[in-house]
């Protein structure tokens, strides 16, 4: 009998819950490895990734700015900025933190100059992202740790080291899912 990749995953976080003040710790231990193991990219870039996305959002924070939103994901090295902020020189500036970083080998800017979104519209892309991530994961033609999934403001961003074809399937993938109005590719591809 064979279990699926989402059920051991709800199993695990289930019973990891159990272990008061253990639970967060071996989530975010059994995950890490998990997907590092599955994972193109070197251990040394994963980690460097999360260092990216770590400095440049710490940095983006000292600038206290309560009239923006902005997120920066990193994936082998390549940053995709995305939020809303209130002008084009706060946008830029978002770019020149995201570049601070030496290891950074690219910037993909997809700011929105307007007001930040609400905590509604925020919780609605979570779980469209949850949505395409669960999906990915059901489709067996590809391998969903592969592929790192950002939505904002309806838009579903979709990052990785991939083949054309397994980009193309992701992207039909999300296409089709609930919630997603628009969906950008922003792969690295390996062929």
């Amino acid at each position: 009998m064979s279990i699926s990749p989402v059920l051991l995953l709800v199993g695990v976080v289930m019973a990891a819950s159990q272990l008061t003040g253990c639970a967060p710790v071996l989530g975010v231990g059994l995950g890490t490895g998990a997907l590092m193991v599955e994972d193109r990219r070197s251990t040394g870039t994963y980690l460097t990734d999360e260092g990216i996305e770590l400095r440049s959002i710490h940095r983006f924070t000292e600038l206290e700015r309560k009239d923006a939103h902005v997120s920066f994901t990193s994936f082998n090295r390549r940053v995709l900025v995305t939020g809303q902020v209130p002008d084009n020189e706060t946008r830029v500036k978002a770019t020149e933190i995201a570049r601070m970083h030496p290891d950074v080998l690219e910037v993909i800017n997809e700011l929105a100059i307007g007001e930040p979104t609400t905590l509604k519209t925020r919780s609605n892309d979570g779980f469209t992202t949850a949505k395409v991530k669960t999906r990915l994961l059901d489709d067996k033609r590809i391998s969903a740790h592969h592929i790192k999934v950002v939505t904002e403001d309806g838009t579903v961003y979709l990052m990785g080291l991939v083949r054309k074809e397994e980009g193309q399937i992701a992207a039909e993938i999300a296409a089709k899912t609930k919630g997603a109005e628009k969906v950008v590719k922003v792969f690295e591809y390996m062929d």
